[in-house]
């Protein structure tokens, strides 16, 4: 069967990408730029771990972007922090998705932020003053790169000051914005865990058109209602489970494989991959015969 070829949601991002996507890391960047893997049809870097990167790394990503897009997601931007903008962040990372021809950038909806870094992605608060803020601060990184940005749906262990739901919080966000959604499906389900929501409830409110690409990871159970978004360990049955979900409410999107911690080889992650593939086949296969049905009535 074909490899699934799957066209991102914004016009600035409407180059065609296929189907599953893999995290790029440094320990595998020689063995990824020396042969294509026969399941990584995108891949992902964050641009601030590459933006000063000159010699034989700058030369070995180059050539991975030029036989497989490039999709950057960020770290840092901290899109809801009280500090101004890194303006001259922005424009860095505009030159880098220029220089690399990227596909599409993304960045976690929260703050990492303050005085300094704050080296990790912190919940921003579920209300009115908190949209407003920073959806002005994401209309401000789209005027200076020149196209539209997705925001990705982060895990959190509490909510201060919560005065709507995670899901209205995230619908208004994009809206005043007008911005993509960058779908983590293994956000939504460790939330649902945690936080005790219906995961497929929230995936059914989301806006198709928006939905830019997918990610799905690992994640640590601390207990059984509590999770710990990792990305260190292997996408566990009902996170799969799910992902299969949001592909039957929204259709098939790109979805990329994270892992950040406990890498395995290369070999390993392909089997995931792979796995990202199936769903993604079957989903369509599924959706073709619903159409025939129609078509067939």
């Amino acid at each position: 069967m074909p490899k699934p070829s799957l066209t991102l949601a914004s016009a600035d991002c409407g180059r065609e990408i296929p189907g599953a996507g893999l995290g790029l890391r440094r320990v595998f960047l020689d063995q990824f730029a020396r042969k294509q893997s026969a399941h990584t049809h995108f891949f992902e870097v964050a641009p601030e771990n590459w933006i000063h990167v000159e010699g034989k790394f700058a030369r070995l990503l180059e050539q991975v972007a030029d036989r497989l897009p490039m999709v950057c997601h960020g770290l840092s931007l901290n899109l809801g922090g009280q500090a101004d903008l890194d303006l001259g962040l922005v424009k860095d990372i505009r030159h880098f998705l220029q220089r690399y021809r990227a596909v599409c950038y993304s960045e976690h909806l929260s703050y990492c932020g303050d005085t300094g870094h704050l080296y990790d992605l912190l919940p921003i608060p579920f209300t009115q003053q908190a949209i407003e803020h920073v959806s002005d601060r994401i209309k401000q990184v789209q005027d200076i790169l020149g196209q539209q940005i997705a925001v990705e749906n982060v895990s959190y262990y509490c909510a201060p000051g919560q005065q709507m739901p995670e899901i209205d919080f995230l619908l208004d966000v994009i809206a005043r914005a007008d911005c993509l959604l960058l779908l983590d499906v293994n956000n939504v389900y460790v939330n649902s865990v945690n936080h005790s929501y219906d995961a497929v409830q929230f995936l059914q409110q989301l806006p198709t058109e928006k939905i830019a690409y997918g990610h799905v990871a690992g994640h640590y159970m601390e207990h059984e209602n509590l999770l710990v978004d990792t990305h260190g360990s292997d996408v566990i049955d009902p996170v799969w489970t799910l992902l299969a979900d949001a592909y039957d409410i929204h259709g098939v999107f790109p979805t990329l494989l994270e892992r950040d911690f406990n890498i395995p080889p290369l070999e390993q992650l392909e089997q995931e991959l792979r796995h990202i593939v199936n769903i993604q086949q079957h989903a369509a296969g599924m959706s073709s015969g619903k159409k025939r049905g129609a078509l067939g009535a």
